[in-house]
């Protein structure tokens, strides 16, 4: 191994984002193919091939073709070491992905050609801006009929507030797709569709320049509209600064086509040649740097049960500064206890590896026997730092849980509680009236699916879910303060707490909580909890 400072340079860590169906899980696969991680990529949907896509590992997301947890990938290209979080497009679960970007240096955003940004792009993005993290665009299956690429960039300038820098562009589209323009090589590429699971077919290059070539290559009608538009591009789009980019305020986009393999590698070549290596992060010490400063990192994500045999539990760290050896000892600084981490492994999908070492960049699975939060943070028993918590999203839909069977009520509770120790829900119970009940809340209602059939599949318990009416959630800022039963709320009102003990209140109308801090002088509310 080289030193720590060239094996932090070499890193790259980035998280995929984009809606649904864009082709998010598909260009991952192909990005895999390229680094050689996979030899024939599986494709996602076909039914008839029981192959899998490699990041989607949940059997739910088998059976419904949708990521419903981030899965982490690591391969090497070009003398890069490159870590992919592959995050959730749905909805429902962006507070997963929220978590995600948490641990990434930069993202991938991903977008159908034929559809342009879309609602939960939006939102994602939203997420990336807050954070300053560099966008790279990827504008997908220009194999279909798309939308005319000065729309599409228009589209993503006026929805999203970033500015674009085309680095290529499309020659038709659909059954007319004939390539790709590079503007920097002032050349054509010719498309050739590829066998769906094998690297990228031959292409044949032909300068812009060279008009007889050109047309004998893509016909008279693509060359005249392709000429035109380049002329147009150069006067029209953003001229191409790196620091922009690196600040997240330009974003540079490429066209292709990642089902046939097209223009896939030529995209990763210019975003390994952009992106920037593990960056420092914030700290109550102030900012970390990568390679001067010795082992730390911050728990992002918590999943149970990624092996069925074993029942296990796993915290993902993204690793902040420093090198990673599997033999020493850490300091968990939530917990203050000084300990060896157990069982340290890279996650490909379902597949892991135990891993002795591991750099500034990287993502690494550790057994958690139950300790870790998300937001904690690790580091050498000798540092005294803590990474910023992560915020927890409110929960906007609200359910009671009940269990068939009651004779079941310890796998039940066990379930549940690590079920919501992940942070795809979040359980509460009723304040003071010494019932059992569980009350669950969550971001989007698909995790309500999620929760059922994960109790029923790993826990053996089968429950029924009643929506409740409540849609606003509140955290009371200052109970130390406050005689929470003494809180005169209105009658859409009800009083919870979380599985600290935290008082919360739920409300139906968002009236209700202006008027409940009328009636109540003093209280203080919050529509954030803390990790």
């Amino acid at each position: 191994m080289g030193n720590i400072t060239e094996e932090i340079k070499r890193r790259r860590t980035f998280a995929i984002i984009s809606h649904p169906d864009a082709g998010k899980t598909t260009l991952t696969e192909k990005f895999l193919l390229y680094g050689g991680a996979i030899n024939l990529a599986g494709s996602v949907k076909g039914k008839a091939t029981a192959r899998h896509a490699v990041s989607d590992w949940m059997e739910i997301e088998k059976e419904r073709g949708i990521s419903v947890t981030s899965s982490v990938l690591q391969f090497e290209y070009g003398g890069y070491c490159i870590n992919i979080l592959d995050t959730p497009g749905h909805q429902d679960f962006s507070e997963d992905t929220y978590r995600t970007l948490m641990a990434a240096d930069s993202a991938v955003m991903v977008i159908d050609a034929s559809k342009g940004v879309e609602a939960q792009t939006r939102k994602l993005f939203k997420v990336c801006v807050m954070r300053k993290i560099p966008i790279f665009t990827f504008i997908n299956k220009l194999d279909r009929d798309a939308n005319d690429t000065f729309d599409l960039l228009d589209d993503i300038e006026k929805e999203l507030g970033i500015a674009t820098c085309p680095l290529n562009w499309p020659i038709g589209s659909g059954k007319e797709f004939k390539g790709i323009y590079d503007r920097e090589k002032k050349c054509v590429i010719s498309y050739s569709d590829t066998e769906k699971g094998t690297r990228e077919g031959t292409a044949t290059e032909i300068p812009i320049g060279d008009e007889a070539g050109l047309r004998t290559l893509i016909g008279d009608g693509a060359a005249d509209k392709l000429l035109e538009e380049v002329e147009l591009l150069d006067g029209a789009s953003a001229a191409f600064d790196l620091g922009l980019v690196q600040a997240g305020e330009l974003t540079p986009v490429c066209f292709g086509s990642a089902l046939t393999n097209f223009g896939v590698e030529i995209f990763l070549q210019h975003f390994l040649d952009m992106a920037t290596t593990p960056l420092p992060r914030k700290a109550d010490i102030g900012l970390v740097d990568p390679v001067e400063n010795a082992f730390s990192a911050f728990v992002f994500k918590i999943q149970a049960n990624m092996n069925k045999a074993h029942r296990d539990r796993i915290a993902f760290l993204r690793i902040c500064s420093g090198k990673f050896d599997a033999q020493m000892e850490v300091r968990h600084v939530q917990g203050g206890k000084v300990m060896r981490l157990s069982q340290p492994q890279q996650i490909m999908a379902d597949e892991r590896k135990i891993l002795s070492e591991a750099y500034a960049g990287d993502i690494i699975g550790v057994f958690d026997p139950g300790i870790f939060s998300i937001g904690d943070t690790v580091c050498s028993p000798g540092k005294k730092l803590q990474y910023e918590g992560i915020p927890t999203f409110a929960p906007e839909h609200f359910a009671r849980v009940r269990q068939l069977d009651t004779m079941k009520r310890k796998q039940f509770v066990k379930g549940i509680e690590q079920i919501a120790q992940e942070g795809a829900i979040q359980i509460f119970q009723e304040f003071n009236t010494g019932l059992e009940e569980i009350i669950v809340g969550v971001v989007g209602v698909l995790q309500f699916d999620v929760l059922k059939y994960r109790l029923e599949n790993e826990y053996n318990v089968e429950i029924r879910l009643e929506n409740l009416p409540y849609e606003h959630i509140r955290w009371i800022e200052n109970k130390e303060e406050v005689d929470i039963t003494k809180i005169v709320g209105t009658s859409d009102m009800k009083k919870v707490k979380d599985m600290k003990g935290n008082p919360l209140l739920l409300f139906v109308n968002p009236w209700s909580v202006g008027m409940t801090l009328d009636r109540n002088k003093g209280l203080v509310l919050t529509e954030f909890g803390r990790e």
